[in-house]
């Protein structure tokens, strides 16, 4: 099991990057998960690709961004916070007057202290975030405006970049799990995705596990369709159930987001398990829908995908604010979210069909499996459970129907399922 002092740390390195769509902000992000994840593979798609009906955008980097009052004083500065910089705002050194200025300041009337995320994506603007009761002290200008931004095209090297796991299992069937790297210095809104999704990695790595697990790391939206509009067809084919993971860290009840069509594999075994482990889970419906799961579950792409939270995006105070921190998260609850995405994944690995390979009860003794010294009193609890198991496992009855017939817990039915695979006495 990893921890949740470990995780937390793992956030605490990444928090301070300036993630955003592109630019060297993901790719630090995503060398520092390589370092975690050995075998994740950073791909990139040009600026300028056509991906359905959007177009990868140039990549955006920033040196720094302030706002500058008469007496030299600044405020807005993004090497405070980078929450301060609108989200791909381009370069600009001038100075503005105040009511110029206020067509290109946010803050939020409702919370005074808190500083907005706010992005201009796809139409060339700037702009600057600050806290509402930094707005009431503004001054009255002029003000010099500095933003030292790029914006590189596919000709000087501009690419969106992305990163991808594969841990391949004994079947080519696939499990998907996707997260965002996209948002700069939010914690809950950003970082617990990734950091439960390499530690989902690291467990999964460490078991047995029949079917193919497939993890992506994406800039949230253009992301997902620009990975979609080159794998789709094969995702398809091969993906029998998804989840995206955000929002996942901080200390709320867990909420479940359906997936479009409402009751695939991937619904079923989330409601599954989040009733016996929490049943007080809050269930929303796809119109509440609000992460990438949008792209996968879209007509025509249609894959059995949904999403798991805690504190459902779009639902919590110190949602897309800088309040979004690592005040907000603990370690107990990384720790808790592992556990039920680790439950999942061993309800998916529990649907396996096994047989054994040998006919007639196999001799269990050779393989230190049973007491070659036979009494009433060395007949342990394990060897008759693990004998009962294996009169069932005929390629006909699930893990899941063994434990209902058997009488025994599902995670020990997969601890003997495990150690029977070890020594080759049934297959999958």
């Amino acid at each position: 099991m990893i921890y949740g002092v470990e995780m937390f740390s793992w956030m605490k390195d990444l928090f301070p990057l300036n993630r955003s769509l592109s630019g060297e902000g993901n790719r630090e992000t995503l060398r520092y998960l390589q370092d975690l994840v050995p075998n994740m593979s950073i791909g990139e798609f040009k600026s300028g690709y056509p991906a359905f009906d959007w177009v990868i955008p140039h990549e955006w980097n920033v040196d720094n961004a302030f706002i500058e009052r008469n007496d030299g004083s600044r405020l807005a500065e993004f090497s405070n916070c980078n929450l301060h910089l609108v989200g791909y705002s381009i370069p600009i050194d001038k100075i503005v007057s105040k009511e110029e200025l206020l067509k290109h300041i946010h803050y939020i009337d409702e919370i005074p202290n808190a500083i907005p995320y706010v992005t201009s994506y796809y139409k060339n603007d700037w702009g600057f975030c600050i806290t509402k009761q930094e707005f009431e002290k503004l001054g009255e200008g002029p003000f010099r405006v500095y933003i030292n931004s790029s914006l590189k095209g596919s000709d000087e090297g501009g690419v969106l970049n992305y990163g991808e796991v594969v841990l391949k299992g004994k079947s080519s069937q696939e499990i998907l799990f996707s997260t965002y790297i996209c948002h700069p210095s939010m914690a809950n809104n950003e970082l617990s995705g990734p950091v439960l999704s390499v530690a989902l990695i690291k467990e999964i790595a460490n078991i047995n596990h029949h079917y193919t697990y497939r993890f992506l790391f994406l800039p949230e939206t253009i992301g997902a369709i620009a990975y979609l509009s080159e794998n789709y067809r094969r995702m398809k084919k091969k993906i029998i159930a998804g989840w995206v993971l955000t929002c996942i860290g901080d200390k709320g009840n867990f909420s479940y987001v359906p997936s479009r069509q409402g009751n695939n594999y991937a619904d079923r075994i989330t409601k599954e398990v989040l009733r016996v482990k929490f049943p007080e889970y809050i269930t929303y419906s796809w119109l509440d829908r609000g992460s990438d799961e949008r792209q996968f579950c879209s007509p025509g792409i249609d894959l059995p995908v949904c999403a798991i939270t805690r504190s459902k995006y779009d639902t919590y105070s110190e949602y897309h604010t800088n309040l979004d921190n690592l005040e907000i998260i603990s370690e107990e609850s990384l720790e808790e979210s592992l556990k039920i995405l680790s439950d999942i994944v061993k309800e998916i690995e529990s649907k396996r069909v096994p047989k054994s390979k040998i006919l007639c009860e196999p001799q269990m003794g050779k393989r230190d499996l049973y007491p070659n010294l036979s009494s009433r009193q060395s007949y342990s609890d394990l060897n008759r459970k693990m004998m009962d198991v294996l009169s069932y496992l005929d390629g006909c009855h699930t893990l899941e129907d063994v434990s209902n017939k058997c009488g025994i817990e599902l995670m020990q039915i997969n601890e003997i399922i495990e150690i029977l695979l070890a020594h080759d006495i049934i297959e999958i």
